[in-house]
């Protein structure tokens, strides 16, 4: 997966729409951890419940043969937002390695200073840029998203495993910008009987709500939405666990609730009152929609 794939992909979508426009299109990227390309309904899935991003497959353009850098979430992510392969850009592992769940910050620590990452080159061009969700490209103060182009970020450095009771190894940690404001399985509760959590849903808020501030603010925004719900140990809120008819889909419904509510500008349901009153912004948003691991099928909308 390369970063010059996904401009390309972003500028075929926009340069027709934007050649009259006086600002730059807003960008959303929206990354789902193990996600296959098959769990979606316009690729083939049987029960066919994810309509909101099956209607952007059909309403924009679709890329069958869109590949992840590597097969585990920190090399892919790493090449995602540097657009370099992981063997140039560090962060990368070998097939044992990989098989082992090895995460290449625990032996760098973390993306290197000298890659130069998505949102530091929009924001030469003044995009205001915000991370939802999970980062891990390195856990320590100096690798964070703050420090490395992103304004915002409400998500983990790593990933939910646990939950770890050891004092020696902590829950990991959930930040609003620089501020931890709890950690997964304490604050942020995941019901490991259950599956129940409603962190995807407070990741969906912050998105619109980002969204939302941009829009009144008319400047360009660069938005990575990162969930992790779909990784395993995989968990839903209480208002879709249990509805998917063939396992627990945990992030489908709140992705649906984030292209519906960016597309059209309207209210939004989910307990959500969020919504933004500027809709001529409404053709000025792209969205790329891909997996974090495995060959992928990417979904492309211009709206």
């Amino acid at each position: 997966m390369c970063l010059q794939a996904v401009i390309c992909v972003l500028w075929t979508a926009c340069v027709c729409q934007t050649a009259g426009n006086q600002h730059d299109p807003n960008i959303i990227i929206m990354l789902m951890d193990d996600m296959g390309w098959g769990d979606l309904g316009v690729f083939g899935e049987p029960s066919r419940e994810t309509p909101s991003l099956d209607l952007m497959a059909a309403q924009g353009m679709l890329f069958p043969n869109f590949y992840a850098a590597n097969p585990l979430c920190s090399p892919s992510r790493a090449s995602l937002l540097t657009g370099r392969l992981p063997v140039r850009n560090g962060f990368y592992t070998t097939n044992a390695h990989a098989r082992n769940a090895y995460t290449p910050q625990e032996i760098v620590g973390g993306i290197s200073q000298d890659e130069i990452l998505l949102p530091e080159l929009l924001k030469k061009k003044d995009y205001v840029s915000k991370i939802v969700g999970k980062w891990h490209l390195g856990h320590r103060t100096q690798y964070l998203p703050l420090k490395r182009g992103f304004d915002e970020w409400f998500g983990a450095p790593n990933c939910h495993f646990g939950p770890y009771n050891d004092r020696l190894r902590p829950n990991i940690p959930v930040y609003n910008n620089s501020e931890m404001k709890g950690r997964y399985y304490e604050e942020f509760e995941i019901n490991v009987k259950t599956g129940e959590s409603n962190i995807t849903q407070i990741y969906l808020e912050e998105g619109l709500d980002f969204i939302s501030r941009q829009a009144t603010a008319q400047r360009p925004f660069f938005l990575y939405w990162a969930p992790d719900a779909t990784h395993a140990p995989v968990y839903a809120s209480k208002h879709f666990l249990g509805k998917s008819q063939r396992g627990r889909m945990s992030a489908g419904g709140f992705i649906g609730s984030l292209v519906c509510s960016c597309l059209v500008f309207s209210p939004v349901l989910l307990n959500t009152e969020a919504s933004v009153s500027v809709s001529k912004w409404a053709n000025l948003t792209e969205f790329v929609m891909l997996s974090g691991l495995e060959p992928l099928k990417v979904i492309c909308g211009n709206f």
